[in-house]
């Protein structure tokens, strides 16, 4: 077993060494390859002689991940690496944390004036039991394809998956505003991801100032402080995802500051039905009409309104390292979206040796109603109950089904709809629909549009969880469809479950019989995630966990 014996006098020295650097004494700007030596040398010394050692070099080097008592692992683009047969000891894990910075509110510390990130997983004693220490890089060029918007002076909101590049291209934009645009840019920097760690910020933000957060529940305040304070015309906030910071985002626009950030979700759907959020998009409202007015829309009388302005000009959901799609402007994109007519929306893409293209994405065909018709060919009737409630609410029995997902992934419905061939139409207001689908959560918190359903007497179906195998269950005991095998649906759920997993949320599958579990437990592991099973028996099941919670 490898140990390293640290005396006393020598953690002194290390921890004075590393405030040293944070507060950034006789430090000049490094080159990436210098940066990345500096997080190498934070390693135990076999670590990195293994590093040293690999063939293929450490260009595409994404993280490294050290947890007790497993072996040390290198993950790169498209692969992974065990540094060393030997697993990982304590002794390891401390002569890691002492060489880097403090470890904050969000177990996240770093390097002075670099971009890597290390983060902590703990025991419940609050020890550290492992570590992932992500390589950060300073990518130019990522900007350009959005540059136009940017240097506009217009406000923009960036969504995307983990990993797809939202915080780079947060950092290039500060650093194009400060620099070439001359303007006074301000970057609240909750975990030092922006502008790296220690009291000089990484040169990734050019001449942009950056103010640190002690503790990730006060990015709010000072989010209101650098507006009151420092007198900005532009603010660079990375991960809006609370209510109290949709509301200091909305004070900071209203002053007429530039605001360029990123918040939770991947597409503008996801914000519409996030009541946490949506407030970015102006918030969402049930607004009931006049009689006449109901007639001049050709709508109901209750239909779904912005309540204010949004906070953001333009949002830009970010598909790739090459591709966008550019929402804008952003009041119109909501108002049609809300009225069932999508917004033609850009589609960006910057490739080498062309340049940038853009396209419009023309909106799928709505019928009279503006709702989304998904299926053309031959109609599967629905159950009775069902076809009985239309009749009595005076629609169309050969219409198809009318389902307003609350909670539920739209995309998710479209693919189950597609797969199962029968007549569905996703419908954006609770009014129009025939049945109500949500999720577990979502109907706890008796949130307005399932109150209005319930006393419309219109049916609510709730789902365990968001993946597609929940959706088609769903539809196919609507439509009393034949069942499947339900060994291949049971893994279908499973795939779902992994690519769920992946993105960074726990899923929990249905309930199924040991043999069942024992060929999902299978698929999950040549996932390299990880599950267990949970609940008791009839009603055992298996939940997934993200590799960023297996611990």
């Amino acid at each position: 077993m490898r140990c390293w014996s640290v005396e006393p006098a020598q953690v002194r020295g290390r921890r004075a060494e590393g405030a040293r650097l944070n507060a950034g004494e006789g430090l000049v700007t490094p080159s990436f390859p210098e940066e990345l030596a500096l997080l190498i040398g934070t390693l135990p010394e076999p670590i990195r002689d293994a590093l040293a050692a690999l063939p293929e070099g450490l260009e595409d080097l994404l993280e490294i991940v050290l947890d007790l008592g497993r072996e040390p692992e290198a993950r790169f683009d498209g692969r992974e690496v065990l540094l060393s047969p030997e697993p990982v000891s304590r002794a390891d894990i401390e002569y890691v944390t002492l060489r880097v910075g403090a470890f904050g509110g969000d177990n996240r510390a770093g390097i002075a004036r670099t971009l890597h990130r290390i983060s902590a997983i703990r025991n419940r004693k609050g020890e550290v039991v492992g570590l992932t220490c992500r390589v950060g890089r300073a990518v130019t060029g990522r900007v350009e394809i959005i540059r136009d918007i940017v240097v506009g002076g217009q406000s923009l909101l960036l969504l995307g998956k983990p990993g797809v590049g939202k915080t780079t291209m947060l950092r290039e934009v500060a650093r194009i505003l400060a620099d070439e645009s001359r303007k006074r840019v301000v970057v609240v920097d909750t975990s030092n991801e922006i502008a790296g760690d220690g009291d000089i910020p990484h040169p990734g933000i050019g001449r942009a100032r950056r103010m640190q957060v002690a503790r990730p529940e006060l990015q709010h305040a000072v989010m209101i402080e650098a507006v009151e304070n420092h007198m900005p015309e532009v603010i660079v906030i990375d991960e809006i995802g609370t209510e109290l910071e949709a509301a200091a985002a909305r004070t900071i626009a209203e002053r007429g500051v530039q605001l360029v950030g990123t918040a939770h979700g991947n597409t503008l759907d996801n914000l519409l039905i996030n009541p946490t959020l949506n407030d970015l998009l102006g918030g969402i409202q049930t607004v009931t009409l006049s009689d006449e007015e109901a007639r001049r829309r050709g709508t109901q009388k209750s239909v779904l309104e912005r309540k204010s302005p949004p906070t953001f000009d333009a949002l830009v959901e970010i598909v790739d390292r090459h591709r966008v799609t550019v929402h804008m402007p952003l009041a119109d994109v909501v108002d049609d979206a809300l009225r069932g007519r999508p917004h033609p929306a850009q589609l960006r893409e910057m490739r080498a040796g062309q340049g940038l293209t853009t396209r419009l994405v023309e909106p799928a065909p709505f019928d009279d109603r503006g709702s989304r018709e998904l299926f053309e060919g031959q109609m599967t009737e629905p159950r009775a109950g069902l076809r009985q409630l239309r009749v009595q609410s005076g629609r169309d029995s050969t219409a198809g089904t009318s389902v307003f997902p609350y909670g539920v992934s739209r995309v998710y419905l479209e693919q189950a709809v597609r797969e199962l061939r029968v007549p569905v139409r996703i419908q954006h207001h609770v009014d129009d629909a025939d049945v109500v689908l949500t999720l577990k959560n979502y109907y706890r918190r008796r949130d307005s549009p399932l109150r209005a359903a319930e006393a419309e007497g219109i049916p609510i179906s709730i789902l365990r969880s968001n993946t597609v195998a929940q959706v088609r269950t769903f539809l196919a005991q609507l439509y009393n469809l034949e069942p499947t095998d339900p060994t291949d649906a049971a893994l279908a759920e499973a795939r779902d479950g992994i690519e769920r997993a992946r993105q960074g949320t726990a899923v929990e599958l249905s309930p199924q019989n040991a043999y069942i579990r024992r060929l999902q437990h299978q698929l999950v592991e040549e996932s390299e995630l990880v599950a267990r099973s949970t609940g008791k028996e009839p009603r055992r099941r298996l939940r997934i966990y993200p590799s960023s919670q297996a611990s």
